[in-house]
This record gives C-alpha cells, structure tokens and sequence, in this order.
C-alpha cells in the first residue's frame, strides 16, 4: 500500500548535484588521508574458528515489507548477501584496524552489488549497494559489546524502518567517507551470515570481552515514510513514475536445476506458478539430451546454462569411466554450473527448489541467505556417502575403488549446513527419505514400461547385475553367495576392480540391456545405489529382485530386500528363487 506523502520539501535535482559534487569532494579527502594513514585489509583466516563466540547480534531481513518495497528491499538482501561473503571469516589481530569500506571495497554491479535502498536526505532512494548500514549496525553494535574500541562512527539521521538497532546503536556508511572503524583489543574473528530470516554477526576470540561500553539514552528521530517504491510523492524526480529504471517487482519461485529425474520434474511442475525462473542446463529438445529433459510450464521464465554445459559434456568424454580424476571434474563442473544459475538469479527471487549436486557449491557462494528452499534429494549427503563408502573399504581393504575419491571436506561442511537450513527434502528413494525421517518428502518412483519376460533355457538359472561389477555395488558378497551354485551371471557394466578380478571363480559374462527379459532375478546388494532405474524395470517386468535397503526401493511383492550387502542374505533368497526350476 502506498504511503501517504510527508510536508517535507521536495528533492531537487540541483540539491543531488550539490550532495554529488559535495560528496566526491569528501571521498578524494578521505583517499588521501588513507594514504598518509593506511588502514589494513584483512584476510580471512581460520586459526579462531574453534573459539567462543565473543559477542552474537542479528536483524530480520524481511520485517515490514510491502509489495510496493519488495524489490528494494530484496536488492538490499542481495547486496547482503554479497558484503557477508566477502567479510565472514575475517580475523584481526589483537590491536588491528577494522574499517568497513577498506575490508568490502567499493559497491559496484561488476562486485555483484544490485539496487537496494538508502537514506539520503530524508528518503530512503534506490541506489547501488543500498541496505549496507543493516550490516555496519549489527558489526557497530558488536564490537561494543565486545570492548572494541571505536575511532569512527556515524548515526543515521532519521530510524529506518525496521530498524532493531538503538538510536546511537546504529551505524550508517556512505563511500569512502562516512565509515565504520573500531580497534580490536584482542585477535577477533569476524562471522557474517544470513538464514532465511536473519543476518547474523558473531565476533569470536580466546580473550575474553572488556566492560562494553554504556548504552546510551534513547533519543527520538522521525522516520522516513517508506522508500520510493511506496511514498506518494510522484513530483519527486526519484519516483519511479519518473525513473524506468526502477519498476516494481515481486516475488517468485526459482528453480536451480541439473540432471533429470522425472519424479522430480512432476514434483517441480505441479508447484510453478505464472513468473517463476526455471535454470536448465541446456534445452533438451533442441540438443536431444534426455538426460536435461526437464518440462518448465509455459508461463515460467526459463533460462539455460548452454556453453557451460556443452563445455562440461566435452571434457567429460575425455575422462576416466571412474575414479578420483573423473570426480573432482565432475565437481568443478558443477561448481561452474552452480556459479553461472548464480550470476543470472533475481535478488525477488525469494524461495528457491534445488538440485542436490549444487546445493553445497550455492552454499558457498552464499546464494541461500535470505531465501528459503527445497532440495530434490538423488544422493545420499557427502557426509553420509563417505561414511558408507569408508565402512565397506574396511570389510575389503584390497578394493582400488572404494577409497579412491573424498569430496573436500568444506564443501562437505557446506553440504551438511545446506541441508540443516532446507524447508524441504524432496526424494523417491525410501532409503534417503527414512535417514531424514520428518524433513523429507517422499515422493513414488515413476514406474518404467515393462520389457518382455523372454524365458531361460530350463537348466539355466541367469542373475543380472545391473551395473559394472564393483565393490560399491556389492560385487565381492554377490561373488561370495553365487560361488558353487550353478548359475550364469549376466553383468551390465564395463568397469571392474581389477586384479584380484572378483568374479574369477564365477560363471559369468558381459550383456546388454535387452537381455535383462531373460533373467530369472536382478540382483543388487549394493553399499550405495541412488538411481536404482533397472531395478524398478525388473520389477515392472515380473523379474524378482534382490537388493540392499540402500537401493531406496518401494515395497514390491517381487523384492527380496537385505539390510546391507550379506553373502548369506543373497545366497538364502536366491536357493528360494531357484528352488521352482531345479526342484
């Protein structure tokens, strides 16, 4: 709703001349005392990030929005988003420096700052970088409570709407001039974080805090009547009826995508609405690659990643069919998909539906903050994957591929916290869906078309592993229990542990697809499965299954399920499957 107008005289462009010329004035002042006095730049470091918080302060970033302001007000939380990238984890030494603009440099579009709002001269005026002073408030009142001295700080001349801070708690800054400086008195870490509501500041240091400082009387100060989205004022040169360059905007939904899965592109389709932005990595249709293939409703915007991922397909024909080299590309590529969705989202957008791949490299460019989420989950989290790879290589120390690859452990951390803050886990895989418990969503598996049951010879009995025969997929138990039977195992994949070959003493062979119609059981007790396709194609098809609970499938009349990869689990279910043939 719009503000009703103040009696306030009406800005003139002649007046922002003046503040113009009269504040490059002040900023030329200011560069040179700089360089008379330099003040330091911190680097970020990590030697205080196990010690106790010092001081912890924090503001909503959404509170008393209306329509009107949402986009101001979202380009300030953008603006925030970028600053606290730039300044969590910053540490300063005992007897150092801090000053605001020194440490985050200059608010440009170049630096990923947008359009938010900013007092000046009364009004609250769209500009670039606008919102900061949320942020030089909360870092103002932390280093008080943290005995820091203050050598510069400036109040703002009117309380901002919203505002949580104290009259002469707050702290505005304008570039280079209007600053905030205070000196530590011990070595302190600075963390700088945004939730989906909140940004937080925490100050930590192995010292602990001097008496803070007074609180001072409160003073009253008249508040703007809202920012120039809102106010009534259309004679003022600044409102947008007079500046197209600020039209009004709203909220919507942001799809973060990668690979298809079509249990989740129905999940995301039934809940886009008209002006969501869907990211796709490239246009299915025209490239011919179904494994993109989402279906974005026509009224959503849509924009593709293209050269990004063309570039990602072209190096991934060049790597090894697995092990730690193919890995850490396939995490870079995700990194720079994830940069690129980045780069084009909309500070309006203010929820988000991710791709699980890329939530940890989001996180780390601190896309998350200020938004909420889901997460269509396809794999178990980095953390938990490792886990279970490291649990098998001590049962089979000799495998080459159990251990040969662990994600870095900040982005596992950056994983972990991702999911913590997620209003949503979205996934058809039981298995991923009970480890959340609550949280998640679970949603049903999209049954495949059946293929033909073609029958086997009759004193034949065929076991289908439906990948390549390793330790991850439970190779060396399946060897275990099929060792001494009479059976043909039919092995889909190419890739191998190598030598010692664990298949050496079983009767087997490489097939291809159409012949999973031939088999009498899939087999698939693996330590880790998350796309587990043929399985449910099998199942379709009338064909029994035998699999882990890690599989992550659905309840099935013809599944035998095992709690983890056993020899003698297999072995037992599959003397009851070949019982009717041998007799």
């Amino acid at each position: 709703m719009s503000q009703e107008p103040d009696h306030r005289p009406l800005p003139t462009r002649t007046e922002a001349f003046l503040f113009l010329l009269k504040a490059k004035l002040l900023q030329a002042n200011r560069s040179l005392a700089d360089l008379r006095r330099p003040v330091p730049r911190h680097r970020c470091g990590s030697s205080l990030v196990n010690a106790p918080v010092l001081a912890e302060v924090r503001t909503e970033l959404w509170n008393q929005t209306s329509s009107a302001e949402f986009p101001l007000k979202a380009g300030k939380v953008q603006n925030l988003r970028v600053a606290c990238r730039i300044l969590d984890g910053t540490e300063i030494p005992a007897g150092g420096t801090f000053s605001f603009w020194k440490q985050l440099g200059r608010t440009t579009r170049r630096a990923g700052y947008t359009t938010g709002r900013e007092l000046r001269s009364g009004c609250l005026v769209p500009n670039i970088g606008g919102g900061l002073c949320a942020l030089s408030g909360l870092l103002y009142e932390a280093s008080v409570l943290s005995g820091c001295e203050i050598i510069e700080r400036h109040g703002h001349s009117r309380i901002l709407p919203g505002m949580t801070a104290e009259p002469l708690r707050d702290a505005t800054i304008f570039w280079n001039y209007v600053d905030l400086r205070f000196r530590t008195p011990a070595a302190i870490r600075i963390e700088a974080k945004l939730d989906c509501t909140h940004l937080i500041i925490r100050f930590l240091s192995r010292e602990s805090a001097p008496a803070a400082l007074a609180r001072p009387d409160l003073t009253d100060r008249p508040s703007p009547t809202g920012d120039c989205l809102s106010c009534g004022e259309i004679r003022c040169f600044r409102h947008p009826s007079a500046n197209a360059a600020h039209p009004p905007g709203e909220a919507h939904t942001a799809f973060l995508l990668d690979g298809f899965t079509p249990e989740h592109n129905d999940w995301c389709a039934v809940r886009s609405k008209s002006g969501d932005h869907w990211f796709l990595p490239l246009d299915a249709t025209r490239w011919k690659k179904p494994n993109y293939a989402w279906t974005p409703p026509v009224a959503a915007k849509t924009t593709f990643a293209t050269l990004t991922t063309l570039l990602r397909s072209f190096r991934s024909r060049r790597l090894p069919a697995q092990g730690a080299v193919r890995q850490r590309a396939l995490l870079e590529s995700e990194a720079q998909l994830a940069k690129r969705y980045h780069d084009g989202l909309s500070p309006c957008a203010g929820h988000l539906v991710i791709s699980q791949n890329l939530l940890p490299h989001f996180k780390k460019l601190e896309t998350l903050g200020g938004r909420t989420y889901d997460v269509l989950l396809h794999r178990l989290p980095l953390a938990e994957l490792h886990s279970a790879l490291d649990g098998a290589a001590r049962i089979h120390p000799f495998s080459s591929t159990l251990s040969d690859f662990r994600a870095d452990p900040t982005l596992i951390q950056a994983e972990t916290e991702a999911l913590n803050g997620a209003s949503a886990l979205i996934s058809p895989h039981t298995d991923l869906a009970r480890r959340f418990g609550k949280r998640a969503t679970l949603i049903p598996w999209k049954e495949p078309t059946p293929v033909q049951r073609i029958p086997s010879e009759p004193d034949r009995f065929r076991v289908f592993l439906p990948c390549s025969a390793l330790a991850r997929k439970g190779v060396y138990e399946l060897a275990e229990a099929l060792h001494g039977l009479d059976v043909e195992l039919l092995v889909l994949g190419g890739a191998s542990e190598g030598s010692p070959d664990p298949l050496t003493a079983i009767r087997h062979r490489r097939t291809v697809l159409s012949e999973l119609g031939t088999a009498d059981v899939l087999v698939l007790p693996a330590w880790v499965e998350h796309q587990p396709r043929l399985a449910l194609l099998a199942l379709a098809s009338g064909i029994p299954v035998i699999a882990s609970r890690a599989c992550g499938l659905p309840a099935h009349p013809l599944l035998h399920q095992i709690d983890q990869p056993d020899p003698q689990a297999i072995r037992g279910y599959l003397g009851i499957l070949m019982s009717p043939k041998y007799g």
